[in-house]
């Protein structure tokens, strides 16, 4: 295996996901309390790196084990299983070698922070891995896009911030809800590109039974969701007034984006373009948080 294929069977670019949910959470603790521990930060990303690796590992191994990824219906070159042989038993191992690296670091932040961590994180993991893995796979039902942004964005938020001592209440969950949300939009961007292939494989997932004339709308209402949410939030108080210029900034440019994605329509042939919109905007929207977090950081320490 090389490491060209290496990083197409881990998908290292989607890793600006739980990347992004992390630096933002990062600089939600930083807002919040203005200190940061920077080993538990160094530990923390770690971790959530390998865990993220190694759930997207498994996810190319079942999806290929199970014909959801195949010559017929698959046409993104990224799909190294398909496209260049790669045995499934090396996607496999790899997946496997990354949770080991993840459980490592996160006995090791345990002992950092809380012990409470340690069956968390192995709850978050039993979780990636049943995301494609097990006999009844997440991510074949209704619920697979939620279900990914709750976990990648409330439950990595809070957990990012438990590092640093703060602790989970209602008004940190409802700050992590618009990266459900946007989370739950990229999903929702794969699946409705994956629609017709995946309908022939059995899955039943939101966008299948949206049809492809209404799952554009919930890729729409997801997204825009997001930052109608993070306005409000800041209205009452949750988020500080330092994101309205940011976010102001990366909504116009993702509205734009979005237009002319949905002008395309979501098809297999379109999807690795309409992936890169929908990275493009959390990254952006990620990007907006965290200057928004630390220059608000940076007044109250100053003031």
């Amino acid at each position: 295996m090389t490491r060209h294929q290496f990083a197409r069977i881990v998908e290292m670019k989607t890793k600006v996901i739980s990347m992004g949910t992390f630096f933002s959470a990062t600089s939600y603790a930083l807002f919040i309390q203005s200190r940061l521990s920077l080993k538990n930060v160094l530990l923390m990303g770690l971790a959530t790196l390998f865990v993220d690796m190694g759930t997207t590992g498994f996810n190319t191994f079942y999806d290929f084990i199970r014909g959801t990824d195949n010559k017929t219906y698959t046409v993104e070159e990224e799909k190294v299983l398909v496209h260049q042989d790669v045995s499934p038993q090396s996607a496999l191992a790899v997946s496997a070698l990354m949770f080991g690296i993840a459980a490592i670091l996160g006995l090791w932040l345990a002992s950092q922070s809380s012990w409470l961590l340690i069956p968390v994180g192995a709850i978050c993991m039993a979780t990636g891995y049943l995301y494609t893995g097990g006999p009844f796979p997440i991510s074949r039902t209704p619920v697979g896009e939620l279900f990914a942004g709750g976990f990648l964005g409330t439950i990595l938020f809070l957990i990012t911030l438990y590092t640093q001592e703060i602790l989970p209440t209602g008004r940190s969950i409802v700050a992590s809800l618009p990266f459900l949300l946007f989370i739950a939009m990229i999903l929702s961007v794969n699946n409705a590109c994956d629609r017709v292939g995946d309908q022939a494989n059995g899955r039943r997932t939101m966008a299948i039974l949206l049809g492809e004339k209404h799952a554009p709308n919930l890729v729409g209402l997801e997204g825009f969701g997001a930052y109608a949410l993070s306005a409000l939030l800041i209205g009452v108080g949750v988020y500080p007034k330092t994101l309205i210029i940011p976010h102001a900034i990366t909504l116009i440019i993702f509205a734009r984006a979005h237009h002319n994605v949905r002008k395309e329509g979501y098809r297999a042939e379109t999807k690795s373009a309409h992936m890169g919109f929908a990275a493009q905007g959390y990254v952006l929207f990620c990007a907006g948080f965290v200057v928004a977090m630390v220059w608000a950081a940076l007044i109250s320490i100053g003031s």
